[in-house]
């Protein structure tokens, strides 16, 4: 499993593909490679990595995959190289704070409601409820186990 500075080499190489402008400084934008997904890997802060851990597994009916990466406690969701998507981890350390007023991450899942059923069995808050968003499907928002915004959508009912 590669780390995150692995993964942001990987990815720093898969924009500029060694492309320079006619000068030979950085890459001319109409020279880089399309992105159908520019999101790579993301890290989800968690202060108790064993209640992170079993909260994500059971709520999204999931194996992580439990590292340690630069000294700091990582647990990696599954990912699916050479698909489309991004994929990240659980991360716990000094510089990972929980929080709901940053960025949010998005989970897809197959069917909303049984997620949220699961989601309050294990003592999470809905944030925002289940709602239709039109072609999109329908999202939702929930706290997870460490205090986090994490938001759910589901093509179909």
């Amino acid at each position: 499993m590669m780390g995150p500075l692995g993964f942001c080499l990987l990815a720093l190489a898969a924009c500029q593909q060694g492309q320079t402008s006619p000068a030979g400084s950085s890459p001319l934008p109409q020279e880089r490679p399309a992105m159908a997904n520019p999101v790579y890997h993301f890290e989800i802060p968690v202060t108790d990595m064993d209640r992170a851990i079993a909260f994500y597994e059971a709520v999204l009916e999931l194996k992580l995959n439990r590292e340690t990466v630069d000294g700091y406690e990582m647990a990696f969701f599954p990912r699916a190289d050479g698909k489309p998507g991004a994929s990240g981890a659980l991360a716990k350390g000094d510089v990972y704070v929980p929080s709901k007023t940053g960025a949010i991450v998005y989970f897809d899942v197959a069917d909303i409601d049984p997620v949220l059923e699961r989601a309050v069995a294990r003592g999470s808050k809905i944030l925002y409820p289940k709602k239709h968003i039109g072609a999109g499907g329908y999202v939702a928002e929930i706290e997870d186990s460490e205090g986090n915004r994490l938001a759910l959508n589901a093509l179909a009912d």
